[in-house]
């Protein structure tokens, strides 16, 4: 420990004495390299964005090579469709090939078929994005409106707490956002096509529709008076108070249950042909069955084909060895002969990685894989795969985050494949997942008309052998989107 003294004066020229003291102590602290956290960036990737980060390496760095495609000119050379040189006109002009299969339009080899354009689609996303863009032209407001527009769910609705959205936005552009900005943005985004865009719940995306009626009409005032002041009630079919508090008769109120009725409970849905988009999937793994044996592989892999350019290489020797070379030029070369044996590294460990996380995921599921049956879904959490590799849990999170297998019955997203486990009556530990799918198949099987309750459905899914709480259906019917059974009835 050391002690220092000094004696400055204060403004009536007396000494004060100040007394400074530095102390040592020792702590243990963990920090993550650079290179871990872009590592970490690696696994989150999908396959699209993968080919992206690969080309904007290869861009910027001069010594990442990747090979060319192998050529076909050879193949093509000695191809019985490919007209020769040495065939002079006579065995040309009148061969015994008919004309029909000469002919451009008529004819095309297996091999050679043209390209046809894909139609253009575009998502309901993107189009909102268009329309906003459109309309506004603040760049703080696109900004925060095209996060908003992402975080939509496939409905168009916004699940998130606009708290928790202000947070992250703060978060990534390092920059405080009121939730109040978010407000104002929102309101905006729920101006545009279609009506009920970007509504927070069920109630406010029908009183958004209702918004853009003509509210002077008798019918759609009552209607939004009746959402606003008594949608609980609705929902309990409590018609008595409805009528009580608004001043109305049955005849009135049929009226206005046919025009709620008439609504849309989501902005988005399947039979919305202008917002439909036609989804193509590239998956990041294959899964294949060959016998009782299930062979997992990646889409696509890429560290075979990323390599160090020899030339450039050499030069990187000769400037080290070469004392007259500028110091500036020296660690130029250097950094970046670093940068690409990282990155190639870093591809091969990613593929690595992500071929165990994924073949342990397979293994704990083999019975669904191999069947692919919903009910054969074991529960599965992060760790367990975790566990099972050999690496941390946010590892395992950022491998399935947003990753797609291809299976022989479907492509499926990874991380609906996690789920949590109830025990049924047998003592036997069954995956949340299965008894989503039962809820799901009694409610389609249900009577449109006097809808199963909640715990109707808690007895009839115990007699299938599921015994769970009357709140835990609860639960999954709304994770689910499905309605209680009065709003069923209603909408029926």
């Amino acid at each position: 420990m050391f002690k220092v003294w000094f004696l400055p004066c204060n403004s009536k020229g007396t000494n004060v004495t100040l007394m400074l003291h530095q102390n040592l102590t020792q702590k243990q602290q963990l920090k993550i390299l650079p290179q871990q956290i872009q590592l970490l960036n690696l696994f989150h990737l999908n396959t699209i964005e993968l080919e992206h980060r690969i080309q904007q390496e290869l861009e910027e760095n001069p010594l990442l090579e990747e090979n060319a495609a192998e050529e076909t000119a050879d193949a093509d050379k000695y191809s019985k469709d490919a007209v020769q040189d040495y065939k002079d006109w006579e065995e040309y002009g009148y061969d015994d090939v008919p004309d029909y299969k000469t002919e451009y339009e008529n004819y095309f080899n297996n091999e050679k078929i043209p390209e046809r354009p894909l139609p253009e689609s575009s998502d309901f996303r993107e189009n909102l994005k268009q329309q906003y863009k459109l309309m506004y032209t603040e760049e703080t407001d696109v900004s925060l409106a095209t996060y908003l527009i992402d975080s939509l769910n496939e409905c168009g609705l916004l699940e998130q707490d606009l708290a928790a959205i202000a947070d992250d936005l703060s978060f990534r552009n390092k920059t405080w956002i009121e939730v109040s900005e978010l407000e104002e943005v929102l309101e905006k985004l729920q101006q545009l096509e279609p009506a009920g865009i970007a509504a927070r719940s069920i109630r406010e995306c029908l009183l958004l529709q209702l918004k853009r009626m003509n509210t002077k009409r008798p019918d759609v005032k009552l209607a939004i008076r009746l959402l606003e002041e008594h949608f609980n009630d609705l929902g309990s079919r409590n018609m008595d108070k409805i009528m009580h508090h608004l001043h109305i008769e049955d005849d009135e109120l049929k009226v206005i249950l046919q025009l709620l009725a008439s609504l849309k409970m989501k902005p988005i849905t399947e039979g919305t042909e202008s917002f439909q988009a036609n989804h193509q999937i590239m998956p990041d793994f294959i899964v294949s069955l060959d016998g009782d044996q299930l062979e997992v592989q990646l889409y696509r892999q890429r560290s075979a084909s990323l390599h160090i350019n020899q030339n450039w290489m050499e030069n990187v020797k000769s400037t080290e060895e070469n004392a007259h070379t500028d110091k500036a030029t020296r660690q130029y070369l250097r950094n970046k002969l670093n940068a690409a044996q990282w990155f190639v590294s870093a591809i091969k460990q990613r593929e690595s990685t992500m071929l165990k996380v994924v073949r342990a995921i397979v293994k704990l599921q083999y019975d669904y894989f191999r069947e692919g049956d919903i009910k054969l879904i074991k529960p599965m959490i992060l760790k367990n795969v975790a566990e099972m590799v050999g690496v941390d849990i946010s590892t395992v999170s950022r491998i399935t985050c947003n990753k797609y297998i291809s299976t022989p019955f479907g492509t499926l997203l990874l991380k609906d494949l996690f789920t949590e486990g109830i025990i049924n009556q047998h003592g036997e530990t069954i995956s949340n997942r299965v008894i989503q799918t039962a809820i799901e198949e009694v409610i389609e099987s249900e009577d449109k008309q006097k809808p199963y309750t909640d715990q109707q459905l808690v007895s009839i899914l115990s007699q299938k052998g599921f015994s769970i709480a009357r709140r835990t259906v609860a639960k999954y019917r709304e994770l689910l989107q499905i309605p209680v059974a009065q709003m069923r009835a209603l909408w029926a």
